[in-house]
């Protein structure tokens, strides 16, 4: 897996994440939708964590620096 992830996107991700956990936490959000963004949440961590984002590979979309 090449990254394709820069360190500007992989904060702005984690914030995302973490103030769906926060929300979802709080019981702001409930139900289906919380869990579909609960789900949104952890993908967004996993993809930050790896540099990797797979629909910005589909896309041909970059974010990282060039080497």
């Amino acid at each position: 897996m090449k990254k394709n992830i820069g360190a500007a996107d992989r904060i702005i991700r984690t914030i995302i994440a973490l103030i769906i956990v926060v929300l979802y936490l709080m019981n702001v959000l409930q139900g289906t939708l919380g869990i579909v963004l609960m789900v949104v949440a952890g993908i967004l961590v996993l993809t930050s964590l790896f540099s990797f984002c797979p629909l910005y590979a589909i896309l041909g979309i970059s974010t990282a620096p060039k080497k």
